[in-house]
């Protein structure tokens, strides 16, 4: 069995306080088209542009889920959790629309760190601001990982 190091951070390798700022995304009408596809949400605001053109946004906007998974794309792309951290769990607002040709940032800090009484891995809470790149902030919340402590608490994969 051949198994990939994992690129990501450990548990104790994370400090309270510390930030990541990966790329900005421009969100495309075909990441709405394709987010409506694969959620199976096809509501009018995000497919219909006559409908859309009605309402207070004046134009289709993104899905707001699809705001949320590409912030954990992001965390992704910081490379701090690649092969290291489990996803438990995620408290979440939207603050604002994302429009289609919006590119979006995320500032990604450590907000906690708490170690778990098996001592082999830890809970690590990442906090999130999500903007424009006008500054407006679109999005915010928290993702909650579980974090193997080292290599060696992790479970190979076949």
């Amino acid at each position: 069995m051949t198994v990939r190091p994992p690129g990501g951070k450990y548990f104790d390798d994370f400090e309270v306080g510390e930030e990541y700022r990966p790329p900005g995304r421009t969100v495309t009408e075909s990441d709405v088209v394709d987010f409506a596809a694969l959620s199976d949400d096809s509501n009018p605001i995000h497919t219909d542009a006559a409908f859309a053109a009605q309402t207070p946004f004046g134009e289709r906007i993104a899905h707001g889920l699809l705001g949320l998974a590409m912030s954990g794309g992001m965390l992704s792309r910081a490379g701090v959790i690649e092969g290291t951290a489990l996803f438990l769990g995620v408290e979440w607002r939207f603050k604002a629309p994302i429009q289609i040709g919006d590119t979006i940032y995320s500032v990604i800090r450590v907000d906690s760190t708490r170690l778990l009484d098996d001592g082999e891995r830890g809970i690590v809470e990442f906090g999130f601001e999500v903007t424009t790149s006008d500054g407006t902030v679109v999005q915010e919340g928290r993702q909650t990982f579980m974090v193997f402590r080292s290599a060696a608490t992790m479970v190979p994969v076949e």
